[in-house]
C-alpha cells in the first residue's frame, strides 16, 4: 500500500495541527485523563487522514468485456433512467457510494478511448441522495471502446467532498484499472452503460475498485 501524492499536503498539515493541538493539551489541561482521551481523539484524526489518501496494492482484474468498478464503496442504487448530459438516451445507472472510510482514488472499468470529459460546479448534498448525481459538485467522463460501446463515469461530491480532482482528458488512452481521478473526503460515483449490459452487483453488495465486475457487454 502506498499513499497517493494528492494527500501530501493534507496530511502534513494535520500532522503539524495536531502536534501543535496536543502541546496546548499538555499545557493547558491538567487532568491526566483528558489528556488521554484527547490524545485519542488526535491520534484517530491523523490516522484516518492519511488512511483516506491510502493506495492497495491490488493487480487489476483485467476482462475485455467486463466493466470493472471505478471505486471501493457500497452499491446504492440500480436503475434504468435517461442519462441527459452526453448520450442523451435511456442508461443504466449504478450508483457506488464511498463512504470517509473507503479509498477514494478512481480508476478507469475499462478499455477504450476518453471521448468526453466535462466539470461541473455544483452544490454538496449528501452523496447517497438521488439529486446529487446532477445538483452536486461533478466531474463526467465518457470511454468508448473499439467495439463502440461506451460508458459514463460521472465524479459526484458529497457533503465533506470538496474538490474533484481527474486526469482524464478527451483523446487519452483508458487503460482498464488505470488511475484517473481522486475525490476528497466521502463522495459518490455513478456509472450509465447501455442497456442490454448483463449486470453482476446488487443494491447493497460492497465493491472493489479494479476487482469487482458490475457487468458484462
Amino acid at each position: 500500500m502506498k499513499i497517493h501524492h494528492e494527500g501530501n499536503k493534507i496530511i502534513l498539515f494535520t500532522t503539524l495541527w495536531v502536534i501543535i493541538a496536543a502541546l496546548c493539551v499538555i499545557y493547558f489541561i491538567p487532568n491526566h485523563l483528558t489528556h488521554l482521551i484527547l490524545f485519542a481523539g488526535l491520534a484517530f484524526h491523523l490516522i484516518w487522514t492519511i488512511s483516506f489518501f491510502r493506495v492497495p496494492n491490488r493487480k487489476t482484474n483485467l476482462q475485455n468485456n467486463a466493466i470493472l468498478s471505478s471505486a471501493y464503496g457500497k452499491v446504492v442504487t440500480i436503475e434504468e433512467v435517461t442519462e441527459t448530459e452526453y448520450f442523451k438516451d435511456k442508461r443504466l445507472m449504478i450508483s457506488v457510494f464511498m463512504s470517509p472510510f473507503d479509498v477514494h482514488v478512481n480508476w478507469y472499468p475499462m478499455d477504450g478511448e476518453v471521448v468526453y470529459t466535462h466539470y461541473h460546479p455544483g452544490k454538496y448534498l449528501a452523496a447517497y441522495n438521488p439529486k446529487s448525481s446532477v445538483l452536486n459538485e461533478r466531474n463526467t467522463v465518457v470511454i468508448e471502446n473499439k467495439e463502440g460501446k461506451s460508458v459514463l463515469i460521472r465524479q459526484i461530491a458529497g457533503v465533506m467532498a470538496r474538490r474533484i480532482i481527474s486526469k482524464a482528458k478527451k483523446g487519452d488512452q483508458a487503460g482498464q484499472g488505470c488511475e484517473f481521478g481522486i475525490i476528497r473526503f466521502g463522495s459518490r460515483v455513478d456509472f450509465f452503460m447501455p442497456v442490454d449490459v448483463k449486470m453482476n452487483v446488487k443494491i447493497g453488495d460492497k465493491v472493489k475498485a479494479r476487482q469487482t465486475v458490475i457487468a458484462y457487454f
